[in-house]
């Protein structure tokens, strides 16, 4: 089974713009396209409670004509336009759509940050984890997300193994990213955000490019776009990632980041696991 994982930052954007990074956002999806993927998760679309509009919905089909795909927009009391996630299923594999609400506090649970696919032998599960925000001002809601996220993914392992993946805001060790010593306070970085993400590996959690990679440095899968050079001279950050429940751990045959070009802010994931029985 092959499993992609991308932050699109505004499917809109990347799928009508004609400015230079949407370019480079098409480019990604085409080479994303190439890989015929089982699933593809997608984080922060960006789009209504209404969803995706006929125009947008052709242009995605345009590049992948042979899925069929779940949305989980920010609704209501969230902001509009805001967050969101999205699974595309490709054509003949089976799976069940869940939306949870795992009890996060403020509108976190109205976000779109989750959907959950049941497979016949796994769950697969895609978050776009909150960010704890300019001068941590949602730091202790984040830290509530993280233990209410923990125990809800351990409470899908305990029925069947777990492939989680998206983009979950933390850069869990030092090698993680390009300068830690300037980023200790800085959000996804701060040691509650590493600690939360440590709980939710030793519930029984594989970080699988790790596991594959072993402490291989500066590998990221995101670079700041408001730093022009960020991504030429790989002043990245590592916190996008596929986690699987530590008993298939032994299954996955890759794990790496994409090549996303010249484009900043998110690179895609691939993950390859043989048969989970």
């Amino acid at each position: 089974m092959k499993l992609i994982s991308w932050n699109i930052d505004s499917l809109n954007a990347a799928l009508t713009s004609e400015s230079a990074r949407a370019l480079l956002s098409r480019e990604v999806l085409s080479k994303i396209a190439s890989e015929k993927a089982d699933i593809i998760a997608i984080q922060e679309t960006k789009l209504p409670p209404a969803g995706m509009s006929a125009k947008q919905a052709g242009i995605l089909t345009s590049f992948f004509p042979e899925y069929d795909y779940y949305l989980a927009p920010s609704c209501p009391p969230a902001r509009k336009g805001y967050a969101g996630t999205m699974a595309l299923v490709r054509w003949g594999v089976g799976v069940e759509s869940d939306f949870p609400v795992i009890g996060a506090p403020g509108t976190m649970d109205s976000e779109g940050r989750l959907i959950t696919l049941s497979l016949s032998d796994c769950y697969f599960n895609l978050v776009y984890t909150p960010n704890a925000g300019e001068g941590l001002k949602r730091l202790a809601d984040r830290q509530i997300w993280d233990r209410k996220y923990a125990d809800y993914l351990m409470g899908l392992d305990r029925e069947k193994p777990v492939i989680a993946c998206g983009d979950f805001n933390v850069a869990h060790e030092e090698i993680d990213l390009a300068n830690p010593d300037s980023n200790h306070m800085s959000p996804g970085f701060t040691d509650e955000e590493r600690a939360g993400f440590s709980h939710l590996l030793s519930l029984g959690f594989t970080d699988s490019f790790r596991h594959l990679n072993g402490c291989v440095p500066n590998v990221y899968s995101w670079w700041s776009q408001r730093a022009r050079t960020s991504k030429s001279s790989n002043t990245g950050w590592r916190i996008d990632y596929f986690l699987v429940s530590n008993r298939i751990a032994d299954r996955v045959v890759r794990s790496e980041i994409m090549d996303s070009g010249a484009r900043a802010d998110h690179a895609p994931l691939l993950l390859e696991i043989r048969n989970i029985h």
